[in-house]
Parts: C-alpha cells; structure tokens; sequence
C-alpha cells in the first residue's frame, strides 16, 4: 500500500512473518528504537545480535513522550557520521512513535525512518497519517509535527503478545473504522469480530489492511487536518473524554469504542440512525469493552467539560462527528450538553448490564 503525502510516497508492508527484522539489522547507520517491554519479550530472538551502541530502550509511558526523551535520542543520532543519511528504525505502539517520528523530523530536518507498530491500535490507525505528538509539562499533545516514515512494516505476530487490555483496545479502532465504512463494514465485522478476537493472524491482517485503506483517503486529500480529515474524529471527541476523566485507565481504543457508542445512541436521539443499526453496533461493541476497566461512576459536568477542551472544537458550541442517514459521516456543531449526557447515561448502564 502507497501512501502519498506532500513531502514523500511511504509504503505500507504488511508481512507473513518476522524475516524481514533481518534485512532492518543490516541497515548501515542506524539506531533501532525499541519499546522496552516488546525488547524484553524478543530479546533473545529478534533483537538479540543490534549492537549496544545502535540500541535505545524506551519504556513507553506518557511521562516520556516529550520533548526531553526526543532530545535524549537527537544525542545519541549525532554520533552517527552519516548525518542527514542516518537511519531511525523504531519498535512499538503509539508513544514510540509519536517520540521517534519527533525526532526524524527535527534532527538535520529530516532523517530516513522506518517504523514497526507492534500493537494492534498502531498497525490499524496511527501508523500512517504522519502526526507526530509530545506532552509538554501537564499538556498533552502540545508539541507536534507532521512527518512520516518512509517504510513501515506490519506484522501480526507481534499481537500474540499484547495483553488483552491492549488488543481489545486494538479492536476498538478496528471496529470504528469498519462502522464508518457504512452497512457493508458493519456486516463484515459482524461475521468475523469471533475470529478477531481468537486474533486469526489472516483476519487481522485483512482488518488492518481495510483500516488503513479508509483512513489513506482522508489522510491523502487532507494531510495536514485543515477539513475533511475531521470525519475521522468519529467517536474520539467523546472518547478522549473518557480517557481524561479517567485519568487514562480507560485505553486509548476502548475510549474510542465507548465514545462509538455514545456518538451512535445521539445520532438515535435525533432521528439520524435506525435503532436495528444503533443496536446491532451496540452488540458488537461489547463485546470488546472490558466493563472492568470502567470507574464506578463519571461526573457528567467533568466529561462534558473535557469534550468543551477537545482541540476539535472550534467556539462555545459542542462539535461532534456523527453518524446519519445510510451511516455516512456528518460533522455536527449544535450538540446540546442535555442529549450528550442522557447518552452517556445510557451507555453505562447498557456496559454494565449482563
């Protein structure tokens, strides 16, 4: 698959094994960045032969996506001789990338980078689209760039690892893209959300190959998110409100799933949606939200707060991608606090329900 944006064409190489982290080692100056739990599950297999001096171990929290861990890999780059020539290769999930992609970008103005997602919700959704993000001080997301890598490969072997916190969290952008792909995404991922949860490495492929093909279309006519990118804020406005309320026990994917969840019961609300179509999506949906993972209960005036703070809002009224009509993408910016919180409500309560 071959992604075009203004600065570069990167390609997107799903592969059948591991073999081609082979071809990555004999790469000549390089520094492999590597997710420090993903290095202590392959150490010794995949990564055991990189030298020390080509090697960073990153541990992938919030706390070291910033600007002081981008400049800490900037340091260690500027021993290679090659200079603009050097070569970024980076192993992990969304943090790894958001700190390397930094860095390729800053470093001489641009490097070489190739980047390897190893969590599902990479592989499905952030891999491409070129966004870099860094946290400054209590700001999340604050500093960032557009830049992508040059290659990427994706391996769904690397999946048989995740926890299952993390694959389902995985699941939930999965899923969100097939809904937004309309009827016919939500009959395929009826018929294999079984196979994808026993992760059927055919079937994620497949899956991941589809998320990708929808979002490089956005991406694509709208690299630098001035328009109808927006459409891909489908469901996160109010998942990243479940995410900050609580304080990110909630993972990124499944906020994404909840938030698909209460963009869809609104769109029910107005007339917008069938409720077959509200309720089947219901029935897919939880099967991959872990109802542990919710907190006892949400401050309404808190999570209506934090979708005001969504850098997606554009004044005092409340915005939100939606779903209407044959299930096609609508952005909205007359969302009243009143229905938001009335699905909220229901939401809750038809998770916890058994």
């Amino acid at each position: 698959m071959i992604i075009k944006s203004s600065s570069k064409k990167y390609e997107v190489n799903i592969k059948n094994d591991l073999g081609f982290i082979e071809d990555l080692k004999k790469e000549e100056n390089t520094l492999f960045v590597i997710d420090k739990i993903l290095y202590g599950l392959y150490k010794n297999s995949l990564f055991q032969d990189i030298p020390h001096v080509k090697l960073y171990i990153i541990e992938a929290i919030e706390a070291n996506k910033t600007i002081e861990s981008a400049l800490g890999i900037c340091e260690i780059m500027t021993n290679i001789p090659a200079k603009r020539n050097a070569h970024l290769i980076s192993f992990g999930g969304g943090i790894v990338q958001d700190v390397t992609g930094f860095v390729a970008n800053v470093l001489y103005r641009g490097i070489h980078w190739t980047f390897v997602p190893t969590t599902l919700l990479a592989a499905c959704d952030s891999c491409i689209g070129g966004k870099t993000s860094l946290n400054y001080k209590q700001y999340k997301n604050l500093l960032g760039t557009f830049y992508p890598p040059d290659a990427i490969y994706i391996c769904s072997e690397f999946f048989n690892t995740l926890s299952e916190r993390d694959f389902k969290s995985g699941l939930g952008e999965v899923v969100k893209f097939n809904i937004m792909f309309g009827k016919k995404g939500l009959i395929k991922i009826e018929n294999n959300i079984e196979a994808l949860l026993l992760r059927s490495h055919g079937i994620l492929d497949e899956f991941v190959k589809l998320s990708l093909l929808f979002k490089k279309v956005f991406i694509e006519e709208d690299e630098f998110d001035k328009g109808v990118r927006i459409h891909l804020n489908f469901a996160h406005t109010f998942g990243h409100a479940f995410e900050t309320v609580s304080n990110y026990l909630i993972p990124h994917g499944t906020a994404v799933a909840i938030g698909t969840l209460v963009a869809d019961r609104i769109s029910l609300g107005r007339g917008l949606l069938e409720e077959c179509i509200v309720t089947r999506i219901e029935s897919v949906l939880k099967k991959i939200i872990n109802v542990e993972l919710l907190p006892t209960s949400f401050d309404l005036d808190k999570m209506v707060g934090a979708i005001r703070k969504d850098k997606k809002q554009i004044n005092s009224n409340l915005t939100g991608v939606l779903l209407y009509d044959d299930m096609k993408l609508k952005v909205y910016h007359d969302l009243q606090k009143e229905e938001i919180e009335r699905a909220i409500i229901y939401v809750l309560q038809f998770l916890r329900k058994r």
